[in-house]
Parts: C-alpha cells; sequence; structure tokens
C-alpha cells in the first residue's frame, strides 16, 4: 500500500480515537424530579447528574414549561395547567439525547383549624409536612370569628403537627391524637387515608436472554378495567428513553426486548406506567454485561448492611490508650471507657462480623477531641467528655484514646480483606473551642450572641444554618466564608484519600448548606471516584420532613440519609397495639414517591441519638419519652419481659426486609436496652457476659442479617404490599432472580391467615426460608399462621 495512504488511514483513526476519547457521557442515574401543581421548582442541574460542563439544550414538552439558565447552572420547571402523572423532559448534550423523568401527583387538601385564647397577633401551623417551620404556615381568621385556618395539601401519611401562637407551641386540643415529642411535651397526630382502595401497580414477571436479545415482561395493574397502550409506558435505559421498537404491550403484559451487545457493562432499566393521570412507581433492574444483577454480581451499595459502632463503647483492644479523663464533676458514663479501633479490627479478624453477616460499618468520629471536660448547656449542666468523637479540635490528628493514623488505615485493610466497607463519621457543622480553626479563624464562624440578646444555642430551625449546638462547640458559617468551605470539604477529600475508606456518614446535615455538599461531592467525583473507578457512598443525619431531607439527597450531594420519616412511624406501629400496619404502609408508599422504591435511604431501629427500641417494647419508657435523659443517669432500663425480644427481632425482620439499607446499631444483636444519651452508649458485651435470651437474640438476628445478604429481591427487588391491617404486615419483594413473600405480625397471639397472590405470578409452590418447607399452592391461595409477636419468609416459586 502507499505510505501515503497509510499515513492517510492512520491519521483518520487517530481523530476518530480523539474524538471517541472525548466524548462526553452522562453516568449517574438522574432520578425523577417531583412537581407541585401550580408550583415552580427550581433544581441545581448539578444535583441531577455529574457533568464535565453543563452545556445542554432543552427539548420542548408539552406538560412542563422548562428554562435552563446557564450562567447559574439552575433548571425552572413549571408543570402546565391539568399534568399529573409522569413525563420525561429530554434534553441535547454532547449529541445524544437524554431525559429528565417528572412527575406530579393530586394530593389531599386538609382543612387546619384553631381556636385560641384571646387575641393573637401570630398564628402559625407547622409539623412534619414542612419540616417544623414556625413561619411558612401562616392562620388566617378570615370569618372574624376566633377561629384560624389553613388547607394544605397532603399525601395519605401519619403527620406530627402543633400550633405556634406568638411564640408558643400548643397541641390542638380539638384533636384526641397525641404523642410524646422528646421534650417534655406533645405533638398533635394526623392520619391522612388513601382514598384509593387499589394502588396502580407495575408487577414484575420474568426475563429471557435467547438470541442475542434480552427481554424482560412487566404486567400492569389499575384500578381502572381499561387495557393500556404503548403510549402510557415510560420506559429508560440508563437515562435515555428506548425505542418504541423495543417496547410490546399486549392485554396489560409489557415486554421490553434490548439487544445484549448495548448491555456490556452496567445498565439500569426502568418502566412505569401512566395511566388515569398517576404513574406507578419505577421498576428498577439492574444490568451486568447482560445479566440481572443477583449475589454474584460485584459489590452494589444496595447490598450494604451497615453496623454502626461508637468506637469507645465496642472493644478494648489496647489497655494502653485507656486513659479516662479526670475531673471531679465527671461522672463513669460520660467518660472514656476503653474502647478503641484494635478493639474493632481484633474482632473483625475473630469472625464476629463474618458471622453476623455485616458487611459495612460505619465508626463514631476517629479525629482527635479535647481531653477536657466540659458542662452540657441544657439543665442539669452535666459535664461530658469528647468520647463521642463529635468534638474535634483537630484536622488530622486520630484521637489518642483510639490509636493512630497507622492504625485508621490498618482497620480499612482489614475490613476490606474481609470484604467489608468503611463509613467515616464526618463532623462538618462545628468544632471545639480549642481548635487551632477557632483561634485562628474567629471570621469562619457564626456568632454566638444574637442582635436581640439571646445566645445562638440550639435554635434548630430560627438559625439553622449558624445554630451552635453548645457554647463551647462553634458553628462554622459557610455562607459567610467560603475559605472555610474550601478547608473543610478539602478536609474530608484527605480522610479517605489518607485512611481508603469507602464514604462518610454525616453529621448535622441540615445546619450546613447545600453549597457544602456540593463542593464536597464534585470534589469526590473528581479527585476519587472518577480516576479510582469507585462509588463513594455519603449518608447524612437529618431532622425534618421530606422536602428538607430530600433536598440534600441527590446525584450531586449526598446518596442519602436516614429514614426518620419511616422511623418515625414504624416505632411506634411496632411498639403500640392500637396503630395499625396501614399508617406505616402509607408511610412506605410515600418514601418511595419521594426517593424511589430502590432508594439507598438508611433505616434504623436504634441510634446514638435514640432511646433504644428494647426500652419502649419493655415498657421502661414511652416513645420520645421526656424523661429518658434523667432515666439514663438515674434509673437505667434492664429488660424484664422475655417476649420484648420477640418484638425486637420483628422489628430487625421488618428492617432486613423492605427497600433501603437497614443500619444496626451495635449491641441490637443482643438485644441491648437503654435511655438517652449517656446510656444508649453502653460498653458493647461479648462472651460470656452475655445472657442466654441474648444469645438466642444473636442467633435470630444473625440469620435474619443473612437472608438479607443471600436472597438479592430483599436488597434490590421491588415492593408489593399484600395486606396491611392491626396486626399483619404482608409483602412481596421481586427481582428478576427471585419473589420473597414476608409476613409480619405484631400480635401476641398467632393469627391464621389467607392470602391471595397475584395471579400474574404463576406460582406453584413456596419454600418457608425459615425451615426449608415447601407448600403447595393452588388457585393462587396461601393460607399460613404466623406465630405470635412473628414472622414469616416464604420463597414463591
Amino acid at each position: 500500500m502507499n505510505p501515503k495512504n497509510l499515513f492517510i488511514i492512520g491519521f483518520i483513526l487517530l481523530l476518530f480515537d480523539c474524538s471517541d476519547s472525548s466524548h462526553k457521557t452522562i453516568t449517574d442515574l438522574i432520578q425523577p424530579v417531583n412537581l407541585d401543581e401550580g408550583q415552580t421548582k427550581e433544581i441545581f442541574i448539578s444535583d441531577l447528574f455529574f457533568a464535565d460542563d453543563y452545556k445542554i439544550n432543552l427539548i420542548d414538552n408539552e406538560n412542563v414549561d422548562a428554562k435552563f439558565k446557564k450562567d447559574s447552572l439552575i433548571l425552572r420547571l413549571t408543570p402546565r395547567s391539568g399534568f399529573t402523572g409522569m413525563d420525561l423532559l429530554n434534553f441535547k448534550y454532547d449529541g445524544d439525547i437524554y431525559s429528565i423523568p417528572f412527575k406530579l401527583e393530586q394530593k389531599q387538601k386538609k382543612l387546619f383549624r384553631y381556636k385560641p385564647a384571646g387575641h393573637p397577633k401570630h398564628v402559625n401551623l407547622f409539623g412534619q409536612f414542612n419540616s417544623w417551620n414556625r413561619q411558612s404556615l401562616p392562620m388566617t381568621d378570615s370569618n372574624k370569628d376566633g377561629i384560624y385556618e389553613i388547607e394544605i395539601p397532603l399525601e395519605p401519611g401519619r403527620y406530627e403537627y402543633k400550633f405556634y401562637v406568638d411564640g408558643k407551641e400548643l397541641v390542638d386540643d380539638q384533636n384526641p391524637f397525641k404523642v410524646p415529642n422528646g421534650l417534655g411535651d406533645y405533638n398533635s397526630v394526623l392520619f391522612v387515608e388513601n382514598p384509593e382502595m387499589i394502588r396502580p401497580y407495575l408487577h414484575l414477571i420474568n426475563s429471557s436472554n435467547e438470541e442475542n436479545t434480552f427481554s424482560v415482561k412487566f404486567f400492569y395493574f389499575g384500578p381502572e378495567k381499561k387495557l393500556i397502550t404503548q403510549n402510557k409506558v415510560v420506559a429508560l435505559l440508563d437515562n435515555q428513553k428506548i425505542k418504541n421498537s423495543t417496547l410490546y404491550v399486549d392485554n396489560n403484559f409489557i415486554t421490553v426486548s434490548l439487544s445484549s451487545g448495548d448491555l456490556k457493562g452496567n445498565h439500569t432499566l426502568r418502566v412505569a406506567v401512566n395511566s388515569i393521570g398517576k404513574a406507578t412507581d419505577f421498576q428498577t433492574i439492574f444490568i451486568t454485561d447482560g445479566v440481572p444483577q443477583n449475589n454474584e454480581s460485584d459489590f452494589n451499595w444496595r447490598d450494604a448492611i451497615i453496623y454502626c459502632i461508637m468506637i469507645d463503647r465496642f472493644n478494648d483492644g489496647d489497655s494502653t490508650n485507656d486513659k479516662p479523663i479526670v475531673h471531679d464533676s465527671l461522672f463513669a458514663p460520660a467518660n472514656y471507657q476503653g474502647g478503641d479501633l484494635q478493639g474493632i479490627i481484633d474482632k473483625i479478624e475473630d469472625g464476629y462480623f463474618d458471622s453476623l453477616g455485616i458487611n459495612t460499618f460505619w465508626i463514631s468520629p476517629i479525629v482527635d477531641n479535647t481531653n477536657n471536660a466540659y458542662r452540657e448547656y441544657p439543665a442539669p449542666h452535666r459535664y461530658y467528655t469528647g468520647y463521642h468523637g463529635y468534638w474535634p479540635v483537630s484536622l488530622e490528628g486520630v484521637e489518642e484514646h483510639f490509636g493512630d493514623m497507622n492504625l485508621a488505615k490498618n482497620l480499612v485493610e482489614t475490613a476490606h480483606k474481609h470484604g467489608m466497607k468503611v463509613l467515616l463519621d464526618y463532623v462538618a457543622h462545628h468544632v471545639h473551642i480549642e481548635s487551632p480553626l477557632w483561634k485562628n479563624h474567629r471570621g469562619w464562624f457564626g456568632d454566638l450572641d444574637l442582635p436581640d440578646g439571646r445566645k445562638n444555642l440550639r435554635l434548630w430551625d430560627e438559625y439553622r444554618l449558624t445554630t451552635w449546638f453548645e457554647p463551647y462547640m462553634p458553628s462554622f458559617n459557610y455562607v459567610k466564608s467560603k475559605d472555610a468551605l474550601e478547608v473543610m470539604t478539602n478536609n474530608a477529600v484527605w480522610w479517605i484519600r489518607q485512611t481508603g475508606a469507602d464514604g462518610f456518614r454525616h453529621d448535622a446535615v441540615k445546619h450546613v448548606p447545600n453549597e457544602f455538599w456540593r463542593t464536597l461531592t464534585r470534589k469526590l467525583e473528581e479527585r476519587i471516584e472518577q480516576p479510582e473507578n469507585r462509588i463513594i457512598y455519603q449518608i447524612g443525619e437529618t431532622f425534618g420532613g421530606y422536602d428538607l431531607i430530600s433536598s440534600y439527597v441527590n446525584n450531586g450531594q449526598l446518596s442519602a440519609q436516614f429514614n426518620f420519616n419511616l422511623y418515625d412511624t414504624a416505632i411506634p406501629v411496632f411498639i403500640k397495639n392500637d396503630l395499625s400496619f396501614e399508617l406505616l404502609d402509607q408511610q412506605m408508599q410515600k418514601t418511595f414517591s419521594v426517593y424511589g422504591v430502590n432508594h439507598l435511604m438508611g433505616n434504623i431501629m436504634d441510634s446514638h441519638d435514640k432511646i433504644r427500641f428494647l426500652a419502649m417494647a419493655d415498657g421502661d419508657l414511652d416513645i420520645n419519652d421526656g424523661n429518658a435523659s434523667e432515666a439514663a443517669w438515674n434509673n437505667p432500663p434492664v429488660v424484664d419481659h422475655p417476649e420484648s425480644y420477640k418484638k425486637l427481632q420483628l422489628y430487625i425482620a421488618y428492617m432486613m426486609t423492605i427497600p433501603g439499607i437497614p443500619v444496626v446499631y451495635y449491641g441490637d444483636e443482643i438485644g441491648m436496652t437503654g435511655a438517652s444519651d449517656p446510656d444508649n452508649r453502653r460498653m458493647m458485651r461479648f462472651g460470656n457476659s452475655v445472657n442466654e435470651m441474648e444469645k438466642e437474640n444473636l442467633k435470630i438476628v444473625s440469620e435474619l442479617i443473612n437472608l438479607r445478604k443471600k436472597h438479592s429481591a430483599l436488597r434490590f427487588g421491588d415492593f408489593y404490599t399484600l395486606e396491611a391491617n392491626e396486626n399483619i404486615y404482608a409483602y412481596i419483594r421481586s427481582d428478576l432472580n427471585e419473589r420473597v413473600l414476608v409476613i409480619l405480625n405484631k400480635s401476641s397471639k398467632p393469627v391464621q391467615t389467607e392470602f391471595l397472590l397475584p395471579s400474574v405470578y404463576n406460582i406453584s409452590e413456596v419454600r418457608n426460608l425459615l425451615s426449608d418447607d415447601n407448600q403447595q399452592i393452588i388457585d393462587d391461595k396461601i393460607t399460613v399462621e404466623v406465630p405470635s409477636t412473628g414472622f414469616l419468609l416464604y420463597q414463591l416459586n
């Protein structure tokens, strides 16, 4: 061949390679945007997906008015009149067309009425539906009869609320339902029922892989009898709408057929049905090399089962660093107890966590803390140390009570050898006054003294982004100081690099502005995730309503937060005999509507900030008991009733079988009880210090955790409710590998019950996963006796 022609061919190939390598793609899974009727929603485009640049061009859509401000990177979406359900907003990016799902569901309007005494100047409604904002829902006396009213739209669920009258918080005296708020007072409770008997649902049927074609079949079941057509189906492969030629609809059966050659690597298929103004949740299928993800697939964060460790209270592996703080007014529960990093390493290496089934750790902060005791601000002003790790005095030092940086690295390496991930607890909100940052950079922090003479202490909502937790814990003011934001986000990245950890648990997320989390997440993406080809998981702690919590959960900020709204419903339902599982199921569906079914939110039973479940189940303390703090010091609970362990096991069974990531707080596995801090942080016990009932609890909890690990449907599956009543909660988790039926019974008596399984599943046999017994299924009916305060798990075949 002519050398000149060879040169031309080589040059063309080089151009092709350069063009291909510079082609920009979007790899983040763009989540649906929830819209409200008649309202404009503004979204930072970086919250939807990561890109080197955001040179996008929107494609017109008849159901939403969309505008993108390229200078501010803000996307404005306004639903057009009459739209409900789900649709796709398409846009062009570097030659490809991507889709942003958006949806709108009509809400029920609820009227709140309150007649205060006298002639107040201001009457406001506040509660979980507005993240306890005392100013955003003013009530008016429009009829001049002394009765203040406001009507707000709400989805089905359980909502705690109060009235705010001239600075005073008051319960609704016309509502008999109220619960303790944990502060010595009560909140009123509103239950919004679901008006529809049948929810639209898209059932996952099966899949096949033949002749280089991967096919998935679904069945749509809705309240209407009419058949759906192809234009009612919303289907995405990753973030791109699939071609109509790949969709086939027949008698509400939907088949999606994809070329196996297009499914190399990791992909996500999402399908929903949009009919009668309502959309089903997305059915989500995770695919690797043309095969649905299963137990043989590489780790996905949905596989995570987190074990939370308060280092000082777990295991003493090195007695040489046991140096409690000496102070004449300091009591042992608030002092160092001896737990350290070596103690965790020892328990990993002796197989404790392998047996338990744990594959992810969240460890309390390892950063260096003060070596002095300080008085807490609220009465009775007890002294505490920084044993918990949340009083940092250093950016890069490791707390000497726990070990050093080499030991921290060793912990992560040891965990990785056992197939376990490690999340570091990071404190971005504040430092301790002994920190050099406070001494040298006062301008980085918020003011403790307010203009009106008050102290900016624990004003969680009024001064959310600057309030101090204690007079000795200066809060960063990231809005005012960009230097502080840069230093602390760089520091967080530094900790991941130094230790090799896999992610973060972030403290006090709502008290730190969104800009901080966007900056940190972009740095993690650019400096660690892309170069090292790994995904950093970040889970945050925020107490508030769905709008506030979810405002931090997206591709540009945090992977997840703890699902406290679901927890706040689940705890009373499992503890109280008179509350129905229907309330929990409504909250579950609300969670799905906000985060999707296959979300990464953290599901908890206990935490270092909560009363232990067993203290409530055993009757020692009420839910959110205002006396829990004093009980921690003066009357620590003990487990008096053996059956209380069954209540704990039932909750663990629930937590291990629902969507999201289960979080086991150390001691849950043996059934540790406890009141508020510091009693909910007792020293962990092992071996001979564990009694027989606790050993039995450990056995059952381990079995439940390992069942989740063994069954992919419990990690990746959808969620179909069969029954939710006073005592029984039954649901089916399905993925393309299996179906698992979960039945929970909170009654103190066995319950004989019958379920009609969806006929489209074509179930002929079920296998009891706890006893390995088989049962034949005739006419789609299954009859079982569920043990008292017990559970059953069946694999449906």
